[in-house]
């Protein structure tokens, strides 16, 4: 099996290490990840400038671009076929809810799908810089075995969150649906020696809602979050109210 291995806190992230390692027992692992960190970059691409990939180790590449130039050239150019799987992480914090919209991890994943490969997130689920990496690797590296035995489901990638716990205390693997949070967005205005005001976009109260058969919820209780993510973002349930609009009465 050919794996093609990712991230978005950069090529140099222990997470990403662990995963990596845990993988190659599995199968031949390439890594193509970000030079740096280029967390929340979301599904950005890199059009208007060039990318450099510098093959910093064997089968190791750093790329001065985003997590989805980096599946782009693994799949397209470093790898020279295409992977048999694509996973991205392990990333430092959690990628649940409404944050996955934002999630370099979970796009690098989406782009996997679009191309025709299967793919999966993998997140470590913590408020520092993460104990148990090589726990959710060993998991990840299960994980891969028995989606390359099974397959998934068309357009369909895997979103996995893990507790920042030991192997030991880990509790069983569920699936879940995306959570929900309630964002308090916040602003930090500086001003600069000149006197000019500068902005850091911050982040308020991280307030997920409690509920059952979310991914936070399952986190929350020590268990492993796997949330099945589709590329249709059609929201099927408001066609039929939509269709009953008259388009000719909105003014010109």
């Amino acid at each position: 099996m050919k794996i093609l291995v990712t991230n978005d806190d950069g090529v140099r992230a222990p997470g990403i290490r662990a995963l990596a390692e845990a993988l190659r027992s599995v199968g031949d692992v390439v890594v193509v990840a970000p030079d740096r960190e280029r967390s929340a970059v979301g599904h950005a691409l890199t059009l208007h400038n060039p990318l450099r990939a510098t093959e910093i180790r064997q089968a190791v590449f750093a790329v001065d671009g985003t997590p989805t130039d980096c599946v782009n050239l693994g799949i397209h150019t470093l790898l020279g076929s295409r992977p048999d799987i694509v996973v991205s992480g392990i990333n430092c914090g959690g990628n649940m809810g409404d944050d996955i919209t934002y999630s370099g991890t979970v796009s690098a994943a989406m782009e996997a799908t679009l191309m025709g490969i299967p793919a999966l997130a993998v997140s470590l689920v913590t408020g520092g810089r993460g104990d148990n990496y090589m726990a959710a690797a060993a998991f990840a590296a299960r994980l891969v075995r028995i989606v390359s035995d099974r397959g998934l489901p068309r357009d369909t990638l895997l979103n996995v969150n893990v507790p920042d716990l030991p192997g030991g205390q880990l509790g069983s693997a569920v699936v879940t649906i995306q959570g929900k949070r309630d964002y308090e967005g916040k602003i930090i205005t500086k001003t600069d020696p000149r006197g000019r005001n500068y902005y850091w976009i911050g982040n308020g109260a991280l307030q997920f809602r409690d509920l059952e058969g979310t991914d936070y919820h399952a986190v929350k209780r020590g268990l492993i979050s796997i949330t099945p993510l589709r590329l249709d973002l059609t929201n099927y349930a408001s066609l039929t109210m939509l269709k009953t609009w008259d388009f000719a009465e909105i003014p010109s």
